[in-house]
């Protein structure tokens, strides 16, 4: 996230410029502040009164600090042409959108007539409805919703888990886990809560827990595909699980191994596992057989997030990018398309807005979420917080949840008609 630098003159803000300054010796190469906002009253001012123009780049176009570099196709088809309407739009707003930096700390004395944004966010499609505060100033990592109940989870790595009532977003319920929370997704009536050395199980009918002993080390992505409960963890495997009805408990199933480094991300999709860890690398798994039937290479760093949106696959990574992945006539997975960010990728998240239009949110370690229309990649708006995003939850009712490095919970809301900026 662009954030408004630190002045040395604390109120007295000034913003530096390009060229050199030509005036009485006392004078600096910075603009006035006040006399931008049109109320300088220093009868001998010590910075310019005066915005001095862009540097010009070689090819002899202004250049502007900041501005999104564009989009980067693969190598698959004509060169240079999108693949299935990958990429097609431009950029709809400026990355170099800053947000007040004394905003974030309550305490911008310019009020309305401040230069910088005071807002949480830009867009006139969605709009925040609540912040939820609970846990102790530690990354919310992961958010789940109960589709057997009105409420609404949340874990930490205070190691506790809150449950909130969706209606008042009144806390209801904080239970100790025992250990940092590395991620958390529901299925039906459980909760399953990844931490160091287990999962744990909770079924919010019964109100029953199970631990499921396996994992070494924390355990940092979990999925549920084919009647089977998939844990990614710190020592490089993939463990899986299966619901014995009859006892009514889990039971060790299978142990999928091939990675290097710890996996941190999961999806599935087609009756296909995806698995991505630091290793850089992205697994493709038959999740019939659990057989591994390709090993994705193309990232750099290690692959921190897995989507599944109609018959694609998207990567994002540390890298910087979001990778696009389509079947070939063989069945393999190759990229149709690459976007590149200007900071590592997060968290991807894929919804749909109040039109029924695919979007995907994606949080960058720059504090901010990019909020974009597939497949066009056009950017429709962004959202800013005090620290990095690292989860992310589709909700009913066009409501998505955020969840960030303050321990804060966002709720947001998409809007059927157009609404100003808040």
């Amino acid at each position: 996230m662009d954030i408004e630098p630190a002045d040395q003159f604390g109120n007295n803000r000034s913003c530096q410029r390009a060229g050199s300054s030509q005036g009485a010796p006392d004078r600096v190469n910075k603009v006035c502040f006040d006399w931008q906002a049109g109320r300088c009253n220093r009868h001998s001012c010590r910075f310019l009164h005066s915005e001095l123009p862009q540097p010009m780049s070689t090819d002899g176009a202004t250049s502007r600090r900041g501005h999104h570099q564009g989009l980067v196709r693969g190598n698959s088809g004509a060169a240079g042409a999108p693949i299935s309407g990958w990429g097609k739009g431009r950029t709809g707003r400026k990355a170099s959108d800053k947000i007040c930096r004394y905003f974030i700390g309550g305490n911008c004395c310019y009020g309305d007539k401040c230069r910088f944004l005071h807002s949480w966010f830009i867009g006139d499609s969605f709009s925040l409805l609540a912040t939820l505060q609970g846990h102790r100033n530690v990354v919310v990592t992961g958010i789940a919703l109960s589709s057997e109940s009105d409420k609404l989870y949340s874990g930490s790595k205070d190691e506790s888990v809150r449950v909130w009532d969706s209606q008042t977003g009144q806390c209801t319920g904080v239970f100790n886990v025992g250990g940092e929370v590395g991620c958390m997704i529901s299925e039906g009536a459980w909760i399953f809560i990844g931490v160091p050395n287990a999962v744990k199980a909770w079924n919010t009918q019964t109100a029953t827990y199970q631990n499921l002993d396996g994992p070494i080390g924390q355990v940092y992505a979990l999925v549920v595909g084919n009647d089977m409960l998939f844990a990614g963890t710190q020592d490089a495997h993939i463990l899986a699980w299966k619901f014995n009805v009859a006892g009514n408990c889990f039971e060790p199933a299978a142990s999928l191994n091939g990675h290097r480094l710890a996996v941190v991300s999961l999806v599935v999709g087609d009756m296909r596992l995806y698995s991505g860890s630091m290793d850089h690398t992205i697994k493709v798994w038959d999740l019939a057989t659990l057989q591994c039937l390709q090993t994705l290479t193309d990232h750099t760093s290690v692959v921190m997030s897995l989507l599944c949106w109609d018959q694609f696959l998207l990567s994002s990574s540390l890298d910087r990018t979001i990778k696009v992945w389509a079947a070939t006539e063989s069945g393999n997975l190759e990229v149709k398309y690459i976007h590149n960010e200007e900071h590592d990728v997060l968290v991807l998240c894929g919804m749909h807005d109040a039109q029924a239009k695919p979007v995907l949110l994606c949080s960058c370690n720059d504090k901010s979420i990019h909020i974009y229309d597939l497949p066009s990649f056009i950017e429709r708006g962004k959202i800013f917080s005090k620290k990095e995003v690292i989860a992310m939850e589709v909700g009913p009712s066009d409501l998505f949840f955020t969840g960030d490095g303050t321990g804060e919970l966002k709720v947001w809301k998409w809007s059927t008609n157009k609404m100003p900026v808040s």
